[in-house]
């Protein structure tokens, strides 16, 4: 991994910050990020180059603001489904481009926490870090004993400034649900609160080290799984040593092959591992990125570095989950549907149809075979309508998840082109059905097992396929009704904003005017009232007319 030594402290790593400046940082930041998107979304200026320059400012204005806000960035790199490709591929050089901090401050730290020489502790310790990381650096080192291990430290004042960002998250959170009405669709209050909950956790190392010992445990005797070894004695919460195990970077497909590893192979073991993770022990590394997972070269096993930032899930989420997982494998569309709307993934709605209809479009095309995009314009129509009611939300447990599987995905991608679910997850399949273990979990495991294996011996034949697809069809309404009054709703819809915009022009222009008049006429106080109420009237019509016009674009691309 590079290492990015910054030639001058950002700013967030200057010794005197205050708080009141640190949050004036981050609203003109937000305010600056808001002000390009809706300068280019008014002027129609919205090139891939475009949103080049916007993604890279981006990535260096979250690298000035620090580990908070690298690590939202790092959370969003991981969701092509809600960013533009250049983001993604821009917020992905967080993962690497972290600036070091010096190695004088590093071993200050060490022997602050550990209460030794740094030569007492190690025979060797390496001055130039081998990884750095938003929240802290690892250096090699080797123990008098002659082992070699990894020391982590952590960046000096983390949680100092933790501590402030999450009073100015909160704000710029607030300002959001108060003006931006599309983020009431998500939870954020409860996402907040997860993601701080577990960063706060993420910057105890002792707490890291015990999360390491319970995956370890979870994995003894698993194949292709390794986990290093904790070092006690040399660590503390801001310290964390580890037995020392190099590999290749899990998404280095080129040297992986080089290597005579089979990335079919190491893809089955990624996907089986998680599925474990989640649907077996409730217990799950939420941050899979590149950075915290390698391959060993020897025999392809994955190895697993960082146990900071683990999640861990309901009873009740996990039977829902292995529900959805086998309903997937079986592409049942409604009980898919049924287990999202239990996790709370879906919100309700009067008609289910459009929703109904892009969920076994994603089970027919794509459970095994990779992605294409493209292909989305089949049901674009439907697209549209959720778009429009909405249904979709995000609850903060399932955030973890699906960044975890975003994660899990890209990399599995990467690996191989041709990667698909099915044939990735058929080891976990088949341990399940030959497990001897008892729990709720298994039991409900090894009855789903049951049912996919029925539903595979009762497959209908293609005619009968054939058949049911067009009862489906006529029973939906989509052979005719579906061209019900799409283009008309759109028009009515467009011009109904289209008159709120010309009454608010009208009353901003009208109080403009009364207002030069009172001001003509020495009526200083009412005219500016009249000035405020033109300036508010203008807002109102700066904000319909960026409405009126994200509404065309979108209609555009439905009518494509």
């Amino acid at each position: 991994m590079t290492i990015t030594v910054a030639p001058k402290p950002l700013r967030w790593q200057r010794p005197k910050y205050s708080p009141l400046a640190r949050q004036a940082d981050v609203f003109a930041a937000t305010g600056k990020f808001m002000f390009y998107l809706w300068s280019d979304s008014i002027f129609g200026n919205n090139s891939s180059l475009l949103r080049k320059r916007r993604a890279q400012w981006l990535v260096r204005t979250l690298l000035n603001l620090g580990p908070t806000f690298i690590k939202i960035g790092q959370a969003m790199s991981t969701r092509a489904d809600l960013l533009p490709a250049e983001y993604v591929e821009a917020l992905a050089q967080l993962q690497d481009s972290v600036p070091a901090f010096s190695a004088e401050e590093a071993i200050a730290l060490i022997e602050c926490e550990l209460g030794k020489s740094i030569y007492t502790l190690f025979r060797d310790f390496n001055h130039i870090p081998i990884a750095a990381a938003s929240l802290g650096q690892v250096h090699k080192a080797r123990l008098h004993t002659g082992e070699d291990v990894v020391v982590k430290v952590q960046r000096p004042g983390l949680q100092k400034l933790f501590d402030v960002d999450v009073k100015a998250v909160r704000k710029v959170m607030r300002f959001c649900q108060r003006y931006f009405t599309w983020t009431k669709k998500y939870d954020l209050d409860a996402i907040y609160h997860e993601f701080f909950t577990i960063l706060y956790q993420e910057i105890d190392y002792v707490q890291e080290g015990k999360n390491a010992e319970r995956f370890r445990y979870n994995f003894m005797g698993y194949p292709g799984i390794i986990v290093p070894k904790v070092y006690w004695d040399y660590t503390t919460k801001k310290v964390l040593t580890v037995e020392y195990l190099p590999g290749i970077k899990v998404d280095d497909r080129q040297t992986i092959v080089a290597c005579g590893l089979d990335p079919k192979k190491i893809n089955q073991v990624g996907i089986c591992c998680y599925l474990k993770q989640l649907l077996l022990d409730g217990f799950f590394q939420a941050d899979p990125h590149p950075g915290n997972l390698a391959v060993n070269p020897a025999d392809g096993s994955l190895i697993f570095y960082d146990f900071g930032m683990m999640a861990e899930i309901k009873s009740l989420a996990k039977e829902q989950m292995i529900r959805n997982f086998f309903a997937v494998l079986r592409k049942d569309t409604d009980e898919v549907l049924d287990t999202l709307i239990k996790m709370g993934l879906i919100e309700p709605v009067p008609d289910m149809t459009p929703v109904r209809r892009l969920i076994s479009f994603l089970l027919e095309k794509f459970t095994e075979k990779p992605v294409d995009f493209q292909a989305f314009n089949e049901i674009r129509n439907e697209l549209y309508a959720m778009f429009e009611q909405q249904p979709f939300r995000l609850p903060a447990q399932m955030t973890f998840v699906l960044k975890s599987l975003t994660t899990l995905d890209g990399i599995a991608r990467a690996l191989d082109p041709e990667y698909n679910l099915m044939a990735a997850a058929q080891p976990f399949v088949k341990s399940i059905t030959v497990s001897k273990v008892r729990g709720n979990a298994i039991v409900e495991i090894a009855r789903q097992t049951r049912d996919l294996i029925q539903y595979k011996l009762n497959q209908p034949s293609k005619t009968e396929v054939l058949i049911q697809r067009l009862e489906k069809r006529i029973e939906e309404g989509e052979l005719q009704v579906r061209v019900r009054s799409l283009e008309s709703d759109r028009v009515l819809k467009r011009i109904n904003m289209g008159i709120k915009s010309l009454i608010y022009a009208c009353l901003a222009g009208f109080t403009l005017l009364a207002g030069a008049v009172l001001l003509v006429g020495t009526y200083k106080g009412g005219a500016i009232a009249a000035f405020m109420f033109s300036a508010l009237a203008f807002l109102f019509l700066v904000r319909s007319l960026i409405d009126l016009a994200i509404k065309e674009k979108l209609d555009k691309m439905a009518e494509k």
